[in-house]
């Protein structure tokens, strides 16, 4: 009898378990895109700043921030835009490697965190991503509309935290957003 206590004492701890890691992946997973949302890339960018404290792999942060989003929502609605985000969200995923993360901060931000990729490399990704977007089309209601982004690159280099992490890669976005106006 006993026995059987703890056979189901211990099936119900692994669902418990199960229930509790499938309740954290539906928190930090942006429920249009699939993606990790803020919170979840946020958790991934804390412990990657941990790690490469400990470590030092070399890994880039890669921001996102749409051309045209808001033209898209206010021409054609809300419906259109979260096609637009969809289709993002599909090209940045199919464009990294496994160990590679990407995540929706919120709105039409995007970040990419590229693990044992130096700084060049990344540049050089950010630049062939900005120009498929650029060139990408996306359907709508029978249309093809097009979306594109600028990216900010920032390479970790001991920043105290994600948040400051962040922060210089969306600087870095501004940047060049601000230089191609």
């Amino acid at each position: 009898y006993a026995l059987l206590l703890v056979v189901i004492g211990n099936a119900e701890m692994r669902r418990v378990r199960r229930d509790e890691a499938n309740a954290v992946k539906l928190a930090q997973t942006d429920r249009l895109s699939g993606l990790l949302n803020r919170a979840g890339l946020n958790q991934l960018l804390e412990d990657t700043v941990r790690h490469g404290r400990d470590v030092g792999e070399d890994v880039v942060l890669l921001y996102l921030d749409l051309d045209g989003f808001k033209e898209i929502n206010d021409a054609y609605g809300h419906a259109a835009g979260d096609c637009a985000l969809i289709y993002v969200a599909e090209t940045l995923r199919a464009s990294v490697r496994e160990g590679d993360s990407v995540g929706r901060m919120g709105g039409d931000e995007f970040a990419i965190l590229l693990r044992r990729a130096d700084l060049a490399s990344s540049r050089v990704k950010a630049m062939k991503l900005e120009a498929e977007l650029s060139m990408g089309t996306f359907e709508y209601a029978g249309l093809y509309l097009k979306t594109g982004g600028s990216f900010g690159v920032r390479a970790y280099a001991g920043q105290a935290t994600a948040e400051a992490w962040l922060s210089e890669a969306d600087a870095a976005m501004f940047l060049v957003k601000k230089s191609s106006r």
